[in-house]
């Protein structure tokens, strides 16, 4: 593993997330969730946002809060694993969460909802009922047998000309629910033919070049 400086020097990103105290357990469930339903990540608590090493002051005490967190707070539970590394003479306490085989997973909210999130870049954010769907099926062994229809051959001439759709746009070029255009672009990114960008403002879809 890079050393501890090297890591915050890459800044905070799609594994990486800074927290200088952990002040709540509904925030904290959003990262862990969002790593596990991603490729892993690692948090690090004791470092600010803008990469100062502050330091924890009770190790225990943070580890029950993510533990909390991860247990109760997260749907199915999350199971990390702690590091705790001296950065001249500071404790940096590194919490690891493993890519997920049970994805999606779903964090709970101070309204008592259940939410999945995904990383994206260094934000933790709101997985759109698509992205759950391909989560869902990244676990299943066995791929998707897909027949291009009509349908899928109008997107992909659609995405030919324009190159970017988004669900609303699907479903008035299809005349079709938002239900069955969602399932149309689902299987398409489970079969590696158009991918998925997410943006906290939005969602669109590209074909995979």
């Amino acid at each position: 593993m890079p050393s501890i400086k090297n890591l915050i020097l890459q800044g905070e990103g799609v594994n990486l997330d800074f927290k200088k105290t952990i002040t709540s357990t509904e925030k904290i469930a959003k990262s862990l969730v969002a790593f596990a339903n991603n490729r892993g990540g690692k948090l690090l608590i004791g470092v600010a946002d803008d990469g100062t090493i502050k330091g924890v002051k009770s190790e225990d005490e943070e580890k029950y809060m993510i533990l909390t967190s991860a247990h109760q707070f997260c749907k199915p539970a999350i199971e990390p694993n702690f590091e705790e590394i001296y950065v001249d003479d500071k404790l940096v306490l590194v919490v690891n969460i493993p890519e997920s085989d049970t994805k999606p997973h779903y964090a709970l909210d101070d309204q008592k909802k259940w939410w999945a999130y995904i990383r994206i870049n260094d934000k933790s954010v709101l997985a759109s009922r698509i992205i759950v769907e391909v989560l869902k099926h990244d676990n299943k062994d066995g791929g998707v047998l897909i027949s291009y229809s009509e349908n899928e051959q109008k997107l992909l001439r659609y995405l030919e000309e324009n190159e970017r759709i988004t669900l609303k746009q699907l479903s008035k070029l299809l005349r079709c629910s938002f239900r069955k255009a969602q399932k149309i672009l689902v299987n398409l990114i489970l079969t590696n033919v158009v991918k998925t960008h997410t943006s906290e403002k939005e969602e669109y879809f590209t074909a995979v070049k």
